[in-house]
């Protein structure tokens, strides 16, 4: 795996870490790269072409994506649509207009959004350590919840190991259709060592918010999908995002076909339909890219949190190594700021989970773009950097 590759799997802002070694060689589906050869050029929903989707026609001509689908908002709030490729690489089927994806990491966003309001609320603490919320759970190898605070948790500087770099393999093969406890999470990562000491650094780690999601469970005795549900999405009528339930292995609504390689320019394997509970509240959620913008929106907009938590959530440390693919340069409390071509930042996070790869991106001013591309190993070299160019060009075409 080359230096570029190997950053991306610890810091790519995925419900799933890259793995430490190469995923054993899958299954091809049917004359799959002979019809990626041959995808349609790219189509949006409101007729003419312009710069987005010429862009996006590239992401499957040149960068082989089976499909890349796109929602923008501009300054003056008008949406517009766009996909290219296919939705079915078997049958050839159209990619439907904002399908459903699973969303990856943008869980997190919403994860931290649902402590964050109970902070508000006075029920939790920044800055107390976790194990005044879980007591005696966060232990292992160096591993002591007294001297990690909830901030770190939510920001990834608490050293903690990640779990997702020991199990990836066996959740695109063997465990695919595998359900897991969320403890079974913690479980397999306490079984590891920490990687350094609480707040010395940043290091991206899903463990993080499997802790997330068991301390928002214990503060308000509820379950972690109902309370996402009940203080995110239904506030703000994100009317196709859903946290998948026990056994829920389908997408319910119109979506593309998600493809996973076991590297860049391996053949394709469909892995659309597969059980999520190893995400829980890292990466389990689906959504559309106009949910998604609606979301990170109405996040950014005020109408999520207070004033003095949206501030916590939005202040910033450094990612090592500069802005990385999906994540941004800068990594606050489940949300990344990345800087724009044509001044300023986007606000977002971005997620890989098996099948899909999904990037939102808002702006201060009301610009929102989300990009999603059906394969989470990019079927060349370039092209998570060309699919993640595309929310710089949305947000910037004059």
């Amino acid at each position: 795996m080359s230096d570029r590759s190997q950053k991306l799997r610890r810091v790519h802002a995925t419900s799933l870490s890259r793995p430490r070694r190469a995923v054993a060689a899958v299954a091809v589906v049917a004359a799959a790269l002979a019809v990626v050869g041959t995808l349609p050029a790219a189509a949006e929903s409101h007729g003419s072409r312009d710069v987005v989707s010429k862009r996006l026609e590239r992401l499957v001509t040149e960068d082989r994506f089976p499909a890349a689908l796109v929602a923008t908002v501009d300054r003056d709030g008008r949406t517009r649509n766009y996909t290219a490729g296919v939705g079915d690489l078997r049958t050839g089927a159209k990619v439907p207009v904002d399908g459903q994806v699973r969303a990856g990491s943008n869980t997190k966003t919403f994860t931290a959004t649902v402590v964050l309001q109970l902070v508000g609320e006075g029920k939790v603490a920044l800055d107390s350590p976790i194990e005044r919320y879980l007591p005696n759970l966060v232990r292992g190898e160096g591993i002591d919840g007294n001297n990690i605070t909830v901030r770190q948790i939510l920001q990834h500087t608490s050293g903690l190991p990640n779990y997702t770099d020991s199990m990836l393999e066996a959740v695109l093969g063997k465990d695919r259709h595998r359900y897991y406890q969320p403890r079974d999470l913690l479980d397999t990562a306490l079984a590891h060592k920490s990687e350094f000491a609480p707040g010395a650094r940043w290091s991206y780690s899903n463990t993080n918010y499997i802790v997330a999601g068991l301390l928002i469970e214990k503060v308000t005795g509820r379950p972690l999908a109902e309370q996402i549900t009940q203080r995110v999405i239904d506030r703000i009528g994100l009317r196709h995002t859903y946290f998948p339930g026990v056994g829920d292995e389908h997408i319910r609504e119109a979506h593309p076909q998600g493809y996973h390689a076991a590297k860049p320019g391996a053949p394709l394997e469909n892995v659309t339909e597969l059980d999520p509970s190893w995400g829980w509240a890292a990466g389990q959620l689906i959504s559309t890219p106009s949910d998604l913008n609606r979301f990170f929106s109405a996040l950014i907009g005020g109408e999520l949190l207070q004033p003095s938590e949206l501030a916590q959530m939005r202040t910033t440390v450094e990612i090592p190594d500069g802005p990385v693919t999906g994540v941004g340069g800068q990594y606050g409390l489940g949300l990344a700021s990345t800087p724009l071509s044509c001044g300023g930042v986007m606000w977002g996070h971005g997620g890989d989970t098996p099948g899909y790869h999904t990037v939102p991106g808002v702006t201060d001013d009301g610009r929102a773009a989300t990009i999603v591309v059906t394969a989470n190993m990019a079927p060349t070299p370039t092209g998570y950097t060309d699919a993640d160019a595309v929310l710089d060009t949305a947000l910037c075409k004059k």
